[in-house]
C-alpha cells in the first residue's frame, strides 16, 4: 500500500463531485429524516412497513448501479449518467409532499433511489479515473465528507423548517427541491471527464464473461467484505424512529440524523487519508467496534444523551469504513472496468441492505426498539470475531 503523498493534490473534479454530493444530500436527508415521521404520523403506517420501504428503496438504488456502472464503461462516458441520475432524484422531490399513502411514498422513494443508483457507480468510477492511485483513500474520503456535510445540513434545515411551518411536515418537504436542482446545474456546468485510453476502449467493448474474467480474487474479496459490512448496519431511518419512540419532541428526529452525519463528515476524510498509509484491516475492524458501541447506546437509550452518543458513534463507524471500502474497489478494478466494478460491489451491498432493513423492521415490530439495536450489535460482534480468522479481511 503506497504511503500518502503530501505533494499530491486532490483533483478539482473530486471537489466538484463533492460539492454536488453535498447539495443532493442536503435535499435527500431533509426528506429522509421527515419521511418516517410522515409515515407513522399522518399516514399511520406500521414500523415494519417503514423497514420494508427503506429496504426496497435502498436495494433498488444499489441494484441499478449494476447496470449504470457497466453502461458507463461501455459508453466511455460518466457524465450523461450522472445527469440522468441526479435529474431523476431532483424530479422525485415534489412527490414526497404530495404523497397521501404509504404506496405513494414508496413510489417516490423508488424513483429517488433509482436516480441514486444510476449516478452512484459512474460517480465513484469517475473519482477512480481522475484521482491518482496514491491518494484514492483521501479522494474518496473527501467526497464522503462533503457528501455528509450535506447530510448534517439537511436535518438541521428540516429542524428549522418544522419550526417555520409549525410542524407541517409536508410544507417542510417542499424545500428539498431547490438544492437538488442546484446539484444538477453544477454537474452540467463544471463536471469534466478525462480522455479514455485505447486499452480501456478495447476492454470496455466486451461486457461479457470475458470482461468478468478480468476481475481477480482480490476484487471479489473486497466485494464480499462490503456486503458483510452492509449486513451489520440497517437504514438510518431507525435512528429517527428511535428518537420518536423515546417520546422526545418531533424535532429530535432531524437532530439525531444531524449528529450522526456530523460525526461521519468530520471523520471520513481524515480516516480516508489515514488509510492510504495505514493497515486497512485494522481500520475496518475498528469500525465494527464503533458500530457495536453505537448499537448498544441506541438499544439502552432512555433519553437524549444515549441517543446522541449512539448516533455519533454510528457516524464514526461510517467514516471509518465507507470511503475505505470504495478505495479498495477502485484499487482492485481492472483498467477500463471501474464502473462495472462499482456496479458489482453495490449489487452485493444492495442485497445485504434489503435483508438488513427488513430484519430490523421485523425485530422492532416483534420485540421492540431495543431488540433491533441489540440484534445489530450481535451481528457486528460476530463479524468482528470472524474477521480475525478470515483471509478476506487479512488481505487488506
Amino acid at each position: 500500500m503506497p504511503p500518502f503523498s503530501a505533494s499530491a493534490a486532490i483533483p478539482r473534479g473530486v471537489w466538484v463531485l463533492g460539492a454536488v454530493s453535498l447539495l443532493m444530500d442536503v435535499s435527500s436527508e431533509l426528506a429522509h429524516c421527515l419521511l418516517p415521521l410522515l409515515l407513522v404520523g399522518a399516514l399511520a403506517a406500521p414500523v415494519w412497513l417503514i423497514g420494508a420501504i427503506e429496504g426496497v428503496a435502498e436495494a433498488t438504488a444499489l441494484i441499478c448501479k449494476v447496470f449504470s456502472g457497466p453502461l458507463s464503461d461501455w459508453l466511455g462516458r460518466r457524465k450523461p449518467l450522472l445527469m440522468l441520475g441526479y435529474g431523476l432524484a431532483a424530479l422525485s422531490k415534489p412527490l414526497f409532499p404530495l404523497a397521501h399513502s404509504a404506496s405513494a411514498v414508496l413510489l417516490a422513494r423508488v424513483v429517488d433511489r433509482i436516480g441514486k443508483g444510476v449516478r452512484g457507480a459512474p460517480r465513484d468510477a469517475l473519482i477512480a479515473d481522475i484521482a491518482p492511485a496514491e491518494i484514492r483513500g483521501a479522494a474518496f474520503g473527501l467526497r464522503q465528507s462533503m457528501d455528509t456535510v450535506g447530510a448534517v445540513l439537511g436535518p438541521l434545515f428540516a429542524l428549522a423548517l418544522l419550526a417555520l411551518h409549525r410542524d407541517d411536515i409536508r410544507g417542510a418537504l417542499w424545500w428539498s427541491l431547490p438544492p437538488a436542482a442546484l446539484a444538477v446545474a453544477a454537474i452540467a456546468l463544471w463536471v469534466r471527464e478525462p480522455a479514455v485510453g485505447v486499452e480501456a476502449r478495447a476492454r470496455r467493448a466486451a461486457f461479457t464473461r470475458d470482461a468478468l474474467s478480468c476481475f481477480e480474487p482480490a476484487f471479489w474479496s473486497a466485494l464480499a467484505l462490503g456486503a458483510v459490512f452492509t449486513l451489520e448496519r440497517f437504514s438510518e431511518a431507525f435512528l429517527v424512529l428511535r428518537a420518536a419512540q423515546l417520546g422526545l419532541p418531533l424535532s429530535w428526529g432531524p437532530l439525531t440524523m444531524a449528529a450522526m452525519s456530523a460525526s461521519y463528515a468530520l471523520s471520513a476524510y481524515p480516516l480516508g487519508r489515514l488509510s492510504d498509509g495505514f493497515s486497512r484491516s485494522r481500520l475496518l475492524r475498528m469500525s465494527l467496534l464503533l458500530l457495536i458501541a453505537a448499537d448498544v447506546c441506541l438499544g439502552r437509550a432512555t433519553g437524549a444523551f444515549w441517543l446522541l452518543a449512539g448516533a455519533g458513534l454510528w457516524g464514526l463507524h461510517m467514516g471509518c469504513s465507507q470511503g475505505l471500502l470504495s478505495s479498495l474497489v477502485a484499487e482492485r478494478a481492472p483498467e477500463g472496468l471501474a464502473g462495472t466494478a462499482f456496479g458489482l460491489f453495490n449489487l452485493a451491498c444492495g442485497a445485504a441492505a434489503l435483508l438488513a432493513s427488513g430484519l430490523a423492521g421485523a425485530l422492532w415490530q416483534t420485540w421492540g426498539a431495543a431488540a433491533t439495536f441489540y440484534g445489530g450489535a450481535a451481528l457486528a460482534a460476530l463479524a468482528w470475531l470472524l474477521s480475525a480468522r478470515m483471509p478476506v479481511a487479512r488481505q487488506f
